[in-house]
């Protein structure tokens, strides 16, 4: 059969007449069929409506970060990877926090935003000046268009117009924002729906074209704040007193927001552990990436997100994170996912509020863990020691094999795919 991705009614099919046809058509193997058909985690009905075209199902290694105490609750914390060790860089950096209390964490309000695009108005000034005199108009309207979080408490809180300059610094747009308290949801269906039952009314007042009416990922009215203290002392090493490492990771979240090719990494660091959990929850990972970056542009260039600094009186490290945090512990795919429920069961939260509290917390202790190891014995030394386990496997270590080969290969100076696989050879020769 001819190689072609064309494939009619695709998604009509079921799973294995899915596979078949891709088996026919050339784009995967008997054997690599066979996986993607035994693979499984959630029921077929439940995979099968999440998705359109659904093969398989894709897993990735769950775990936890202990040592958390976050606003005086103990935390276990969920985290979906697969990358060696952010889990333990984590847990460890919690430990250093525990004497002084653990993280703290503050979240003053928590609100979803709504966009509404206006083209071709004649005064600008005149309509932004409208659609300000007429927010409890506009508030009627959105509980018209979404009764049910109103009575659960949300619906729309805030209306704000801005006039959008272009390039030429002339005005083109207004922008009529809403924020919309959704309770317990991420809130995307909530806010446009409402967005949909408003946006009629405003075009007709302004007497304007309607560009677009979506939600933003960039949640700026929902900014969580976690911070830490952690003493002097716990930071020494053989070679650095504690107070000079404190300094030195001062001194890289310095860097962190003056080269933005530093804060790229900077900041992905502490999206290992953000990304982790979020993923475990069942959120949108992508839409909390894309809302955390652009906050870290906020101030006109990219930036790291972390703040650390010294109390000499305290003879304390003092750490901060802010971020734009709007999950949600119910709806979409979270009630869809069972391990998502189980997490928020780890976790010990009851709202989204307290997931995204934890979640910050988690982000600035994956933050110190890495900075800390970049400014005293650098990064590779225990990356490469969990990295020993993941070489050993790619090489074909099963069982108690995988153990004794990673062991062998944190001996050696320098570890490979290559000596992994020569080591393997010699074990499973030595047993034979």
């Amino acid at each position: 059969m001819e190689q072609t991705s064309k494939i009619s009614k695709f998604y009509q099919k079921t799973r294995s007449e899915r596979l078949d046809l891709l088996k026919a058509h050339g784009f995967v193997s008997e054997n690599s069929a066979d996986l993607l058909m035994t693979t499984t985690g959630i029921s077929e009905d439940v995979a099968n409506h999440l998705i359109e075209n659904q093969i398989s199902q894709f897993s990735l290694p769950m775990g936890v970060a202990l040592n958390f105490i976050v606003d005086g609750q103990e935390c276990v914390i969920p985290m979906a990877i697969e990358e060696p060790s952010v889990i333990a860089a984590c847990s460890n950096a919690a430990r250093f926090t525990r004497s002084t209390g653990g993280f703290k964490t503050s979240f003053p309000e928590r609100l979803q935003t709504g966009q509404m695009i206006f083209y071709q108005i004649a005064d600008f000034a005149n309509a932004k000046q409208l659609v300000d005199s007429r927010v409890d108009e506009i508030k009627q309207l959105a509980e018209l268009a979404h009764p049910s979080i109103v009575a659960r408490g949300g619906g729309l809180v805030d209306v704000e117009a801005h006039i959008i300059y272009n390039e030429k610094d002339q005005a083109e747009y207004l922008t009529v924002y809403l924020y919309v308290d959704v309770k317990e949801a991420m809130g995307a269906n909530i806010v446009n729906t409402i967005l949909e039952g408003v946006t009629p009314a405003i075009q007709e007042w302004l007497a304007a074209e309607k560009l677009m009416s979506i939600l933003s990922n960039y949640n700026t009215r929902s900014l969580v704040t976690a911070t830490c203290e952690i003493p002097f002392d716990l930071l020494a090493t053989n070679h650095l007193d504690g107070q000079s490492v404190a300094q030195k990771i001062v001194k890289a979240a310095h860097y962190a927001k003056l080269d933005p090719y530093r804060a790229v990494t900077h900041n992905k660091g502490i999206m290992n552990g953000i990304d982790a959990v979020v993923m475990a929850t069942g959120n949108d990972y992508r839409a909390i990436e894309a809302g955390i970056h652009a906050y870290a542009s906020r101030n006109g260039s990219y930036q790291g997100l972390t703040t650390w600094q010294l109390d000499l009186d305290k003879q304390m490290l003092e750490g901060q994170l802010t971020l734009p945090l709007l999950l949600g512990s119910l709806g979409g795919a979270i009630n869809a996912l069972p391990l998502a429920k189980i997490s928020q069961e780890l976790m010990q939260v009851d709202t989204a509020e307290q997931m995204a509290r934890i979640i910050c917390a988690v982000g600035l202790a994956q933050n110190f863990a890495a900075v800390r190891a970049l400014v005293t014995e650098g990064i590779q030394k225990g990356h490469m020691s969990l990295h020993a386990n993941a070489l050993a496997i790619h090489a074909g270590a099963t069982g108690e094999e995988i153990e004794l080969v990673a062991s062998r290969l944190r001996a050696l100076e320098r570890m490979n795919l290559a000596k992994a696989t020569e080591l393997l050879t010699e074990l499973r020769q030595q047993n034979s």
